[in-house]
C-alpha cells in the first residue's frame, strides 16, 4: 500500500522516457524521422523485442496471446485483476514516434518509477500493447484489442489478409508472436491510456492536457466501380463508363456531405486504385476506401445512408456497377464517467488545465470500455499533426502527461474509487 501523500510525491524521470521513445523510434525508421512499422512486419518483430526485453527487465510477467497482443504484470499487495495502461506499438507506413509508443512507454516509466523506490501497489499494474491497432496492414483497426476482449473471433483475426497478401497467422509465425496466453484474455480492474491527441484542439485553445469523453464512431468502407477500359481520344464523352471518374465524383461528395452535415461529420478518401491507371486510357476500374466518423450514432448512419445513394444513383447515371465491402464499423464509445471525473480532477490538481474532448481516432481503450471501467489522457500535438513524420509533441508535455496517468493509475490501484464489480 502506498499513502496519499507518498502517492502525490511521485513524479516520472521525463528523459528516460524520452530515451526509450528514442530508442523504439529506430525500429523502422525512415530517412524523413518518422517510423515506418507496419503490424506484423520485421520492423514490428524488432520493436515488440525491444519492449518486451524492457518489459523483463523491469521484472514483469509477460504474456502473449495468439494475436501477438503483449500484456506485462507487475504484482499488487492483493491478489485480482490488474488496473491497466498500455496502447500499440505499430505504426502507419508515414508514421511518428509518439502515436501509441507513449502510452506504452509511459507505462513502463511508471513501473521503473515504482521500482526505482521499491513501492507496492495494492492491486496489480500491468502495462500492454496491442496488435495491428492502425489497421495499416491489415483490417479492422484495434485489431488485437478487440480479440482481447472478445469483440472478434480469433480465427477471423488470423484468416485476415494483409495489404501485400499475407495471412495474419502466417505472418505472427513467421515474427514469432504467435503466442499461447488466454484469448480472449482477462479484464482488468480499469484501463486508462496516455496518448497524443493527434488533432489541433489543446493547442489552438491553449488547453495543457485533454480528458478524452469518449472515441467517436468509424465507418470504413471498400467501393470497387466497374466500368469499361476504353481510347482516351477516340471514346465520345458519351459513350464512356469511366471508373475514375466515378471515383473522383464519390471524392467530390464526401467532402459534400461533411460540410452540409457540419458539426462532428468527417469523411476521407484515403487510398485508391486506378486499372489500367494509364495516362491515355479511360479507366476500367477504381477500387478506393471511404471513412465516414462521427460522435453520434444516428448521424453516423445518416452518413452511410447518404453514401449508399450517392453510389446507386451514380452507377445508374455513369453505366457502371459498383460493390462494397465493409473494412471496419465501430459505434461511438462513451468513456466511464468515474474515470473521466478522476483523470480531470488529476490534471488538474497537478496544475493544469484541461478540456474534456472526445477521440477523433480510434484508440484500444474504445474497445477495453466494452469490459471495464476505461479512459483516456491526451497530451497536445503541434499543429494537430499526426500519422506524419513532423508529427510532435513537446517533452514538458509528455512528462505531464505520464505524471497524470501516474496519479490516475496509483488512485485506481490503492482506493476504491471504482468499486468492484459483483
Amino acid at each position: 500500500m502506498i499513502g496519499e501523500a507518498q502517492r502525490k510525491a511521485l513524479r516520472i524521470d521525463g528523459a528516460r522516457l524520452m530515451r526509450r521513445l528514442d530508442e523504439l523510434a529506430k525500429c523502422g525508421a525512415r530517412d524523413d524521422g518518422g517510423c515506418n512499422r507496419l503490424a506484423f512486419t520485421d520492423a514490428d518483430k524488432e520493436g515488440r523485442d525491444l519492449v518486451i526485453g524492457w518489459m523483463r527487465e523491469l521484472g514483469l510477467t509477460v504474456a502473449i496471446d495468439a494475436i501477438g497482443n503483449a500484456v506485462a504484470t507487475r504484482s499488487g499487495a492483493e491478489d485480482g485483476p490488474p488496473v491497466m495502461c498500455g496502447s500499440h506499438i505499430d505504426t502507419v507506413r508515414t508514421g511518428g514516434r509518439y502515436d501509441g509508443n507513449l502510452g506504452v512507454l509511459a507505462g513502463l516509466e511508471i513501473i521503473e518509477t515504482l521500482n526505482d523506490r521499491d513501492l507496492t501497489t495494492r492491486r496489480p499494474l500491468a502495462v500492454g500493447f496491442f496488435s495491428n491497432e492502425e489497421g495499416a496492414r491489415a483490417t479492422p483497426d484495434m485489431m488485437g484489442s478487440l480479440v482481447y476482449v472478445g469483440g472478434l473471433p480469433l480465427d477471423e483475426a488470423h484468416r485476415a489478409v494483409t495489404i501485400d497478401g499475407k495471412k495474419v497467422v502466417d505472418e505472427l509465425e513467421r515474427i514469432g508472436y504467435r503466442g499461447t496466453a488466454p484469448s480472449p484474455g482477462p479484464a482488468p480492474y480499469a484501463y486508462v491510456e496516455l496518448h497524443i491527441e493527434q488533432g489541433p484542439i489543446l493547442e489552438a485553445e491553449k488547453f495543457g492536457l485533454g480528458a478524452v469523453t469518449g472515441v467517436q464512431g468509424i465507418s470504413w468502407t471498400e467501393v470497387t466501380v466497374n466500368g469499361q477500359a476504353n481510347h482516351a481520344g477516340t471514346t465520345p464523352m458519351s459513350f464512356r463508363h469511366d471508373a475514375c471518374f466515378v471515383a473522383g465524383e464519390t471524392i467530390a461528395f464526401v467532402r459534400r456531405l461533411t460540410k452540409e452535415m457540419g458539426g462532428a461529420q468527417v469523411g476521407t478518401v484515403g487510398a485508391i486504385d486506378l486499372d489500367p491507371n494509364l495516362v491515355n486510357v479511360v479507366a476500367r476500374k477504381a477500387v478506393f476506401t471511404v471513412d465516414l466518423r462521427n460522435t453520434e450514432e444516428t448521424l453516423l448512419q445518416e452518413a452511410e445512408a447518404r453514401l449508399a445513394r450517392h453510389l446507386e444513383e451514380i452507377a445508374a447515371a455513369e453505366g457502371v456497377t459498383i460493390t462494397t465491402r465493409r473494412l471496419a464499423r465501430f459505434e461511438p464509445v462513451t468513456f466511464d464517467a468515474r474515470v473521466i471525473d478522476l483523470v480531470e480532477d488529476t490534471a488538474r490538481a497537478e496544475g493544469h488545465n484541461v478540456r474534456r474532448l472526445p477521440a477523433g481516432a480510434g484508440h484500444d481503450a474504445q474497445m477495453f470500455a466494452r469490459v471495464c471501467p476505461a479512459g483516456m489522457v491526451f497530451t497536445p500535438s503541434v499543429k494537430g499533426i499526426s500519422h506524419n513524420p513532423k508529427e510532435h509533441t513537446e517533452p514538458a508535455d509528455l512528462e505531464a502527461g505520464a505524471n497524470v496517468l501516474l496519479q490516475v493509475l496509483l488512485t485506481l490501484s490503492e482506493t476504491d474509487a471504482i468499486p468492484e464489480r459483483s
